[in-house]
């Protein structure tokens, strides 16, 4: 287990009250059994840690490590002739229509074992580990008949056994309506849908329940089915909502306490009063906005007036956002949405944890888990500030020996 110290680091806590970035300069970090003990000041250092083994940080910074809280990164296939098509001018709605979109990922997703699945997602996974990222969201959703969505969340479950990293998944099954289906997106629901996520929680294949709600998906009454559903097995519920059109699926999320509403782009302020007044976090993202070449920007600005978390995420997926670079992904949120490199780290750490119901990381401070990143840079907005560049130098892990070397 993680027992050292860590000293002479810019250490940003990601605590909120402190300082911006709840930054400490010339800091220090103990950590104990894989747990924080301690972070302050390096002269304030308490006697009992200094008999543990010891980093001299050399003033690089200390945070959190980074947490991907919108995925879909375990899929079949491809989607590079979409791309090609978004360029001569065909819409993501268009391109559904015609049998894109969801449904041509979700017929690879069919065709590809549990193995295999695992097999081509660990690449995408390998890149985000490399950026310090230590928990990872994974949705099913391409699938849409039962056997494939459990094969999809058995999949993310093994990842979880092969990497150093921490998995949480999202059932998804109301994603899209699959092209072989003959009944309506009603008897999807009960008959594919409901059942699939009664089998996945039968499994403890799931630790929450997704949806799209969206004119091009399912509407706010049918994702409220599945709702129910969540709320009746003791599941947590999120939501795509809002990103093409304004359909209220932030405020239905928020009536059933979601942890998040994520895209969020036609999200209206009375959609962001109701996510304030129940705790519901905000996950934007970018790289959906960018590869979709969209202009309607999130409500940022209303977020911030009413006081809403806002994290931020890869979407990982093979369609509107195949992005594995987290620290591209801080970047895109602040040069597209405006957010400042202190609200980016934070939607990345502590507001990415509180929209996985995490409580146990996401800021420096005594009690958390010690899943730490050391970086090779002076400031936090470093971070946000290189395109194309990782200055990760190591990920310590709560778990991780330690040297012998002590701080005296």
């Amino acid at each position: 287990m993680l027992n050292r110290v860590f000293y002479n680091a810019t250490v940003a806590t990601c605590d909120a009250g402190i300082e911006s970035y709840g930054l400490i300069n010339n800091g220090a970090v103990a950590t104990e059994n894989g747990v924080i003990s301690w972070c302050g000041a390096n002269n304030k250092l308490p006697e009992k840690f200094k008999k543990l083994a010891a980093l001299d940080c050399a003033g690089g910074l200390l945070t959190p490590s980074f947490i991907d809280c919108h995925t879909h990164i375990v899929h079949g296939g491809h989607r590079a002739t979409e791309f090609e098509q978004r360029l001569q001018g065909a819409s993501y709605a268009e391109i559904s229509a015609a049998g894109g979109g969801i449904v041509s990922t979700m017929t690879a997703t069919r065709a590809a074992s549990v193995d295999s699945l695992v097999a081509t997602a660990l690449p995408r996974v390998d890149s985000l580990l490399a950026e310090g990222v230590s928990v990872i969201e994974i949705k099913s959703g391409y699938g849409l008949d039962i056997d494939t969505e459990l094969n999809m969340l058995r999949a993310a479950r093994k990842i979880q056994t092969l990497r150093p990293i921490i998995v949480r998944t999202s059932f998804l099954g109301a994603h899209a309506l699959p092209t072989d289906y003959n009944g309506t997106k009603d008897s999807y629901v009960d008959d594919v849908c409901i059942v699939a996520l009664e089998q996945a929680r039968a499994e403890n294949l799931v630790d929450a329940v997704d949806g799209f709600c969206e004119s091009i998906a399912f509407t706010p009454d049918q994702i409220e089915r599945v709702f129910i559903k969540a709320q009746a097995l003791g599941l947590p519920v999120k939501l795509h909502a809002e990103q093409l059109t304004l359909s209220g699926g932030a405020a239905l999320a928020a009536r059933y306490g979601a942890l998040s509403a994520d895209h969020l782009e036609y999200l209206d302020e009375s959609g962001v009063i109701a996510m304030a007044e129940s705790g519901t976090v905000a996950v934007l993202l970018p790289g959906a906005f960018y590869t979709l070449h969209e202009t309607q920007h999130p409500p940022v600005d209303f977020l911030r007036k009413h006081a809403v978390p806002i994290a931020i995420a890869t979407d990982c997926n093979p369609g509107s956002s195949p992005l594995t670079s987290l620290l591209l992904t801080m970047n895109m949120a602040c040069t597209l949405f405006k957010l400042t490199p202190e609200e980016a780290l934070m939607g990345v750490t502590r507001h990415a944890a509180l929209a996985l119901g995490l409580t146990d990381r996401g800021t420096l401070a005594p009690g958390m888990t010690a899943d730490i990143s050391l970086w090779n840079v002076e400031h936090p907005s470093e971070l946000c500030y290189r395109i194309g560049f990782n200055p990760l130098s190591e990920r310590f892990q709560p778990n991780q020996p330690q040297p012998d070397q002590a701080y005296e």
